[in-house]
């Protein structure tokens, strides 16, 4: 496939970036700092973009089968919450003009409902520094619910996602929709790698067209 990936550098991203790679893909990776991507690859070509550009996002992306999103401002970004927004909504609104039929979004865990009508961000147990990227994520994936033309999937991870080791690749997930995924011990966890797994999985073989979908172990 010819993969365009917003966010290749981060934390997400860049788990993202390596799998698609390691699986033959063409990859676009567009980043704000070009500088950060070390990879070399003969399949990877890496672009310079502004996510609150639209217009040269719709061209940095037009002519791929895919556009995966794993855009972040930071988790310390004190204006997180209005810069995710804001990024989030030119993405969706570039991938539209360029033509891209195919978005998938990773978002955040924050919107998984862990009881009837109650999501996890509003449980007295959730992060303070979580909250204004979690409200932003949860907020977009209201918006893009109402996206009538892409084909888009907004992707939840685990309530608890790290990067892992070498041996934390298990190669393994089980995904669910509205709630998180726990394991035997009550856990909702995944490591970044097996996400990656899932994002490209999804890509090359949709199943959760206008969907949400979460995964964990």
């Amino acid at each position: 496939m010819n993969i365009a990936l917003i966010g290749a550098s981060g934390f997400v991203g860049s788990a993202v970036l390596k799998e698609a790679l390691d699986r033959g893909h063409q990859v676009t990776a567009i980043v704000r700092h070009p500088e950060n991507i070390t990879i070399q690859n003969k399949n990877l070509t890496v672009k310079k973009g502004n996510v609150l550009n639209e217009d040269e996002l719709a061209q940095l992306v037009k002519g791929h089968d895919v556009v995966i999103s794993a855009y972040n401002p930071g988790w310390t970004n004190p204006n997180i919450y209005n810069e995710f927004l804001q990024g989030a909504t030119a993405i969706q609104a570039g991938v539209r003009k360029s033509g891209v039929k195919r978005l998938i979004f990773v978002g955040g865990a924050g919107s998984l409902y862990i009881a009837p009508d109650v999501q996890l961000i509003d449980t007295p147990q959730f992060p303070q520094e979580w909250k204004p990227g979690a409200l932003a994520a949860r907020e977009y994936l209201n918006i893009i619910r109402k996206e009538e033309v892409l084909d888009w999937t907004f992707l939840s991870p685990a309530i608890e996602m790290h990067q892992g080791t070498s041996g934390q690749r298990k190669g393994i997930y089980r995904s669910g929709l509205e709630n998180p995924v726990f394991d035997e011990s009550g856990r909702s966890v995944i490591s970044v790698e097996d996400m990656a797994i899932a994002i490209i999985d999804e890509a090359e073989q949709p199943k959760h067209v206008r969907q949400r979908f979460t995964v964990a172990y």
